[in-house]
């Protein structure tokens, strides 16, 4: 997610978080679906992230959903 830093600003701006408080969440579910909740905001965002974790896009959704 951060490795992309146009996408990681948005990220930042968009949750109220920090890079270091991202980081430290990344264990809460909380923080696991307000990712996948951004992601699943912006498709080329989603598409990015899944390809980059070599998952179809539809996991990441089913992710989040079972999140919520």
């Amino acid at each position: 997610m951060l490795s992309d830093s146009s996408r990681a600003e948005r990220l930042l701006a968009l949750t109220g978080m920090t890079a270091d408080s991202l980081r430290a969440g990344l264990g809460d579910p909380a923080v696991l679906a307000a990712v996948l909740d951004f992601l699943s905001a912006h498709e080329p965002d989603l598409c990015a992230a899944a390809d980059h974790l070599g998952v179809a896009p539809q996991a990441l959704i089913a992710a989040r959903d079972a999140l919520s």
